[in-house]
């Protein structure tokens, strides 16, 4: 035991339930369809967006990029899952391990940011309606997008580079669906106190950090709404911030569980569960939050259909 668990891992190995393998097709065809939802309805609201001239706002702008980074986020961590399903189990290398860890990362921190900007383009519309044209101007927007996508590729370096120089041993096994930072910590032998400052310190910046944007811009726009005379006019304005509120909850909260608290002692498969719904069943749900609670998709979305059924 001891010698296998001085042993450097060079290869990983994916075996999240595996150990129901009569279970294994029908979760196969679960993912499956989840997936298919995910890409479809993700598509879709980007077609959507494109198509509707009234959707050309600043905050359909962002949603279409959330849309986008959803298709991808979703696409790093599902198809590898189907796969380890179907196979009983899939191996991976150190170098596709570590690729799939930094596009997660990727995907995942600008889904973040771009969470946090819509939260400030909310504050923005409700807060200061006159010069909301000004402030988020189509060069306003490009430049949060750009950033967005600019800190995100920084941070998935730095915790990329940080996790995998990491001295992992053992037998490599990952009982996860995929390559993610509480699992390869469980591997870590040896003194690894830099680098798990490092990835902490990133944690920190990333979740704590657009957190308090949400939170303060939220703030803000509730002191707002409830300076609102009418009861009609507070329940139009909390409206245009219900779908984006939703979206927040169930994607930070489920974030925060994972990676701000003490990993030491936790159940596998709980953690596999929260992974699951954070990885798989969040971005098949944001196209149905911001459509079922957004009446300007919804309106756009009739008109379309209104067009095809004309044609």
């Amino acid at each position: 035991m001891a010698e296998t668990n001085l042993t450097l891992v060079t290869e990983f190995l994916l075996i999240a339930f595996t150990e129901y393998p009569e279970r294994a097709f029908p979760l196969f065809l679960l993912f499956l369809c989840i997936y298919l939802i995910t890409l479809s309805g993700n598509l879709g609201m980007i077609i959507l967006i494109r198509m509707d001239r009234r959707l050309h706002t600043p905050m359909y702008f962002l949603l279409r990029h959330l849309s986008f980074m959803d298709i991808c986020y979703s696409s790093v961590t599902v198809p590898q899952t189907m796969a380890v399903l179907l196979e009983h189990g899939a191996a991976l290398s150190h170098t596709r391990c570590a690729a799939q860890f930094f596009l997660f990362t990727f995907f995942g921190s600008i889904d973040c940011y771009l969470l946090a900007i819509m939260a400030y383009d909310r504050y923005v519309a409700v807060c200061q309606p006159l010069p909301y044209v000004t402030i988020m101007t189509q060069k306003a927007q490009l430049g949060f997008v750009s950033g967005a996508y600019v800190a995100g590729l920084f941070s998935a370096l730095v915790r990329t580079v940080s996790a995998f120089s990491l001295s992992l041993f053992g037998n490599g096994e990952i009982d996860f669906i995929f390559c993610d930072l509480p699992p390869l910590l469980k591997l870590t032998c040896g003194d690894s106190y830099t680098q798990e400052v490092v990835i902490i310190l990133f944690a920190i910046f990333v979740l704590p950090a657009c957190m308090v944007v949400i939170l303060v811009s939220y703030l803000f726009i509730i002191v707002a709404i409830v300076r609102i005379p009418s009861a009609g006019g507070r329940a139009k304005t909390f409206s245009t911030c219900a779908s984006h509120l939703t979206a927040v909850s169930l994607f930070f909260g489920t974030l925060i569980f994972m990676y701000l608290r003490d990993n030491s002692g936790q159940s596998s498969g709980k953690d596999r569960v929260v992974s699951v719904f954070y990885t798989t069943v969040i971005p098949m749900l944001n196209p149905l939050i911001y459509s079922l609670r957004n009446k300007g998709v919804k309106e756009a979305l009739r008109n379309i259909l209104s067009r095809i059924q004309l044609s």
